[in-house]
C-alpha cells in the first residue's frame, strides 16, 4: 500500500504540473517529437539480499514533449528497456546473468533552465512497464545449483536463479537529469542519465515465499534527438 501511495503521489504531482502549464496561457507552447537510445545498468532490490553486479543492457524510446517557454513541460515516452541482474560470485568461477526486457511508458514532469542554445533539465515522474522477455545466461545448471561441484550454495540465496517471474507488470518512479544542445531553433541533441526504482515485485511475496521484495532498479544513459513541430 505504501508503494502504491508513492506511485499515486508522483502521478498527482505530474497532473498538478500539467494544470499549472495550462494556467500559464501567456507563454507560447512548444511541441517536440524525438527519440533516444543508449545503455542501461540493472540490479534488483532483493530481500533477503543477493550478491549482485550490474547487468548491462539497452534502452530506447520515442518521445513526445510539450513545453512552455518559461520553465516547465510534460514528457510522454513509449519504448523498451532491459533490466535484471548479474550474480556476483566474487572469486568463484561461475557466471549467471538474467535480463528482463520491458515495454515501458514514462509520464514525466520536465523542468528546464539555461540559455537558448544550451539548457539543463530534470525529469521526474511515474512509469509503468510490461515484461516481454526473460533471458537467462549461465555456465552451470542454475535449476539445480546444489548438484554443481564447488558451487557456493551454502553461503548464498539460490532461489532467484530458477524462480519464474510471477508478475510481468511493473510500476515505479524515475528521475533523470541532463543537457540539451540546440543545433538550430528546431533541432536539438540531448544527453540524459536516468534512475528508475520499481515498486512492484517480480517474484511472489507472500509470507510463505522466499523473497519479501524483488524490485527492479536501473540506471540509463541515453543520447536523444528532438525536432520541434511548433
Amino acid at each position: 500500500m505504501n508503494r502504491l501511495r508513492i506511485f499515486l503521489s508522483a502521478l498527482a504531482m505530474l497532473m498538478l504540473c500539467g494544470n499549472a502549464l495550462h494556467a500559464e496561457t501567456h507563454y507560447k507552447p512548444r511541441v517536440s517529437i524525438g527519440a533516444r537510445a543508449g545503455a542501461t545498468m540493472g540490479q534488483m532490490s532483493f530481500s533477503p539480499s543477493v550478491k549482485q553486479a550490474w547487468n548491462l543492457g539497452t534502452t530506447g524510446a520515442v518521445t513526445f514533449r510539450y513545453t512552455e517557454e518559461k520553465l516547465f513541460g510534460l514528457i510522454a515516452e513509449l519504448g523498451w528497456v532491459q533490466r535484471g541482474w548479474k550474480e556476483n560470485y566474487e572469486l568463484d568461477p561461475f557466471n549467471y546473468r538474467r535480463t528482463l526486457t520491458y515495454i515501458n511508458l514514462p509520464l514525466l514532469t520536465h523542468i528546464y533552465f539555461g540559455a537558448p542554445r544550451f539548457k539543463g533539465f530534470v525529469n521526474l515522474g511515474p512509469q509503468v512497464a510490461y515484461m516481454i522477455a526473460d533471458d537467462i545466461k549461465a555456465d552451470f545448471d542454475y535449476r539445480n545449483p546444489t548438484a554443481v561441484p564447488a558451487f557456493p550454495s551454502a553461503k548464498r540465496q539460490t532461489e532467484q536463479l530458477y524462480t519464474d517471474v510471477h508478475n510481468r507488470f511493473d510500476y515505479g518512479i524515475c528521475a533523470g537529469a541532463g543537457m540539451e544542445f540546440y543545433l538550430t531553433p528546431r533541432n536539438s541533441l540531448q544527453l540524459e542519465a536516468r534512475f528508475y526504482y520499481g515498486l512492484g515485485n517480480i517474484f511472489p511475496a507472500a509470507k510463505a515465499d522466499t523473497f519479501s521484495a524483488s524490485r527492479s532498479m536501473s540506471i540509463e544513459f541515453t543520447l536523444g534527438y528532438f525536432f520541434r513541430l511548433k
